[in-house]
C-alpha cells in the first residue's frame, strides 16, 4: 500500500505541527517579500542618484563646450589654445617704403 501518496503535502499527521509549519512558512514568505521590496527601493534609489549625477555631469560638460568656441573670454579666464589677444594696425603700401 502506498501510504505516502495518500497523504497531503504536510510533514506530519499532527495538526498542531501542521499549523506551526504553515505559520512559519507564511512568515518566511512575508519576510522575503518585505526584504525584497526594501532591496528594490534601495537599488532603485542608488540607480536614480547615479543617473542624476551622470546627467548633471553631461549637462555641465555640454554647457562648457557650447560656451567655449565663440564666446568672449574675460581677463580672469584662461584663453583657449590658438587665440592671441592684442591690437593691430593696418600698414598701407606707402608706409612700407620708408
Amino acid at each position: 500500500m502506498k501510504y505516502s501518496s495518500l497523504q497531503s503535502g504536510l510533514p506530519s499527521g499532527n495538526p498542531i505541527a501542521n499549523i506551526f509549519v504553515i505559520i512559519v512558512g507564511a512568515l518566511a514568505i512575508a519576510a522575503s517579500v518585505v526584504l525584497g521590496f526594501f532591496a528594490f527601493v534601495i537599488v532603485g534609489s542608488i540607480v536614480l542618484i547615479m543617473a542624476a549625477i551622470i546627467g548633471l555631469r553631461v549637462w555641465w560638460f555640454q554647457r562648457k563646450m557650447r560656451a567655449q568656441p565663440g564666446s568672449n573670454q574675460t581677463a580672469d579666464r584662461k584663453q583657449p589654445a590658438g587665440i592671441i589677444e592684442g591690437e593691430f594696425h593696418v600698414v598701407a603700401e606707402d608706409d612700407k617704403d620708408e
